[in-house]
């Protein structure tokens, strides 16, 4: 008799699936719907809700192959999934003024909610009509929010693919920034427990429950699902994605054995389950566009299960290719200045990606027709690959030694870089990315014990599966699939991160490859603890797995406790409010300083809904240009009856300007920023707020 699930595992595999189609297809929804002007509460939320309904109908009906995972071990993978999840929203950050990636999602939702459009246009007479927007010096863009149009049709384009804006939208009419600073630690939790459930199909369930807590241990996954970063929601739809890929090629293998009079297995799960994982690989591009690099992956997985003839490839690559498609009709459509902006690394992402279709089409090609390796090439292959992947981590732990890796020093980037260097009493080289060191960034978080046995399992299991391919077993174990995708991913993060390495903010890039080197380790914990050796004391391999599981389990909690409880920005929201009301429905705000410019101009228009503009670096630098245009500016708005209203955030006194009033003068915490050690405290940072009138 087969293996059965218990009740509670079904429904939870069905809910991360469902919860990751849901993101996807709200993604789709806001690229339609926001595109329109559509994006409102009314319809929105019955429509989120009857596709809610409907997918959780649909994957009911589904039938999942049967794995025995046992009720104890589920209910503490839950547990441990919920007080994650409790934990990072207990402790959630205020992060509202456009500093970092999250607050720019976070003003993003903000507008989408409010404005009910993706792209907001803006009315020429609010801010001082055409002839204000052409003056030299002033602007309506801010940082993460483009300015599109000309003077007489202005707009503003948020940053960054429509997915994020979209879900966190979602809690602001639900319960306001509370609600949206709660929503990150939910999908972390979600992604959690599609890590845990996958993990236990191949490990079983007290594996995939350790894995999931050892995985919430680590501070980078916690420091993501404490703010509204894209990476939560990028995480819950590629390991949803993963797991339906593992049930998909489990039912085609079951499919095998129902031919033989083994059991019953109906097909048509095969395809679905299939192309449920390709809609979620490929719709991770809806919430994160660097998702593509997780869809190419994708291709090597299809095209070793093709090679073997198996049903799955096949719906996976086309539900992949529809939604890949689709998500990048929507990010060219609605953010298509944040895909011009990032196209130097997304061209050759694609160009690899076409490259690798062509080589895995002609490789198909060549072995339909009977070509392949020689027999005698074919047996070195597993040794020849083991080698390659063991000098692979060799090389990328050994960078530090004999390589400095640098970019352009007069990106704006470089500069930054060379501003903190100077801060923190490093040489000053802005031009350096320090992407050498990102394999010592992994074993900040998790230590040499556990680096060390994910990097032997990696080229064990390199081994295996070329093994199993080389003697023709069909089809290739169901590990093959998340074990490409995630070293392939892993590997490439590593070597060219391609982020300012200003941490904790740069630990966004190891979503992927930290649990995937703790799920390596477990591993290996998981072998040792069912181990028989034959001399020494029968509980030794036990004692040893305790030992070393205790080993990962401390450096994990060293790197972690010293911002368990820390909440950064926390006053930056009251902050916005009292700014928001101080100032009256016709008030036109200028900002006058770069602080100002950087942080309030897309506050003050989306959280406010007042008129917002800024001033240039250049204008600023000329107080003589700059008292005339703001002169000139308060007479164009007074033609309408508005009032202009100066606003300076920077900690001097303005140089200019009269009655200056003192709105704001808090101190908040930030994250401390780090270069080359594991960041671990708290920094002060003022936010202070003036306003003045011409």
């Amino acid at each position: 008799m087969p293996p059965q699930d218990s009740r509670l595992s079904r429904v939870l595999v069905r809910t991360v699936v469902g919860v990751g189609l849901w993101v996807v297809g709200l993604g789709l929804l806001a690229a339609i719907l926001g595109s329109l002007g559509w994006w409102t509460p009314w319809l929105v939320l019955p429509l989120a809700t009857v596709l809610a309904v409907s997918l959780g109908i649909a994957l009911t009906r589904l039938p999942l192959p049967p794995r025995n995972h046992r009720q104890a071990p589920t209910l503490l993978l839950v547990a441990t999934c919920l007080a994650f999840g409790v934990w990072a929203g207990a402790t959630h950050a205020e992060q509202v003024l456009p500093r970092r990636d999250s607050a720019s999602n976070f003003q993003a939702a903000i507008s989408l909610a409010t404005t009910h459009t993706r792209v907001v246009g803006i009315e020429p007479w609010t801010v001082g009509l055409p002839q204000g927007l052409s003056m030299p010096g002033l602007t309506l863009a801010s940082p993460a929010f483009f300015a599109v149009g000309d003077a007489a049709h202005p707009a503003i384009q948020p940053q960054f693919v429509v997915g994020p804006a979209a879900i966190y939208s979602l809690g602001d009419w639900l319960g306001g920034p509370t609600a949206i600073f709660w929503i990150p630690g939910f999908i972390g939790a979600l992604s959690l427990l599609a890590l845990g459930l996958l993990v236990s199909r191949f490990l079983g369930t007290w594996w995939g429950a350790v894995a999931a807590a050892l995985t919430g241990l680590s501070f980078p996954i916690l420091h993501i699902a404490r703010s509204t970063y894209s990476e939560p929601l990028a995480l819950l739809t590629l390991l949803a994605g993963l797991l339906a890929l593992t049930l998909a090629i489990d039912s085609d293998r079951d499919l095998d054995e129902a031919s033989t009079g083994s059991s019953p297995g109906p097909s048509r799960s095969v395809f679905l389950w299939g192309l449920t994982a390709g809609a979620l690989i490929g719709g991770t591009a809806f919430v994160r566009i660097d998702g593509l690099r997780e869809t190419i992956l994708l291709l090597v997985v299809a095209g070793l299960g093709l090679a073997q003839g198996r049903r799955w490839p096949r719906p996976l690559l086309f539900g992949a290719g529809i939604s890949t498609l689709l998500a990048f009709a929507a990010a060219l459509w609605l953010s298509n200045q944040y895909v011009g902006s990032i196209a130097p690394s997304l061209i050759p992402l694609v160009a690899i990606g076409v490259a690798m279709a062509l080589v895995i089409w002609a490789s198909l090609r060549l072995r339909h027709r009977g070509w392949g390796l020689p027999s005698r090439y074919a047996a070195r292959l597993p040794a020849a690959l083991t080698v390659a992947a063991a000098l692979g981590v060799i090389l990328l732990a050994s960078r530090p030694l004999w390589m400095t890796v640098r970019q352009d020093p007069n990106d704006p980037g470089a500069r930054y870089v060379a501003g903190m260097q100077a801060r923190q009493g490093l040489p000053i080289d802005g031009g350096r990315t320090y992407a050498e060191q990102t394999v010592n960034w992994l074993s900040w978080w998790l230590g040499p014990i556990t680096l060390t046995l994910a990097a032997a399992t990696f080229v064990v299991l390199v081994h295996r599966a070329t093994r199993a391919w080389v003697e023709g077993r069909e089809p290739l174990p169901s590990w093959t699939a998340p074990l490409i995708v995630g070293a392939g991913s892993t590997i490439l993060t590593l070597w060219r991160p391609g982020i300012t390495p200003d941490h904790p903010w740069a630990e966004r890039r190891l979503v992927i490859a930290l649990p995937f080197a703790i799920v390596l380790a477990v591993v290996v914990l998981r072998w040792v603890w069912g181990r028989h050796w034959p001399i020494g004391p029968s509980l030794a391999p036990r004692a040893l797995t305790v030992l070393l599981l205790f080993g990962c389990i401390g450096f994990l909690v060293k790197g972690t406790a010293p911002l368990a409880t820390a909440r950064v920005e926390v006053g930056s929201v009251a902050a916005v409010e009292q700014v928001c009301a101080s100032l009256e429905p016709e008030d036109v705000v200028l900002m006058v300083d770069s602080r100002a410019a950087n942080e309030w101009v897309q506050v003050v228009r989306g959280q406010c809904g007042r008129a917002a503009l800024a001033t240039t670096s250049a204008l600023r630098r000329d107080p003589s240009a700059l008292a005339d245009t703001i002169a000139a500016m308060a007479e164009l708005v007074k033609v309408n009856k508005q009032r202009l209203v100066l606003l300076s955030a920077d900690d001097a006194a303005p140089q200019f300007g009269s009655d200056w009033r003192e709105l704001v003068d808090v101190m908040v915490q930030e994250s401390e920023h780090a270069l080359e050690h594991r960041p671990d405290r708290l920094d002060p940072l003022p936010i202070r707020v003036r306003l003045a009138t011409p």
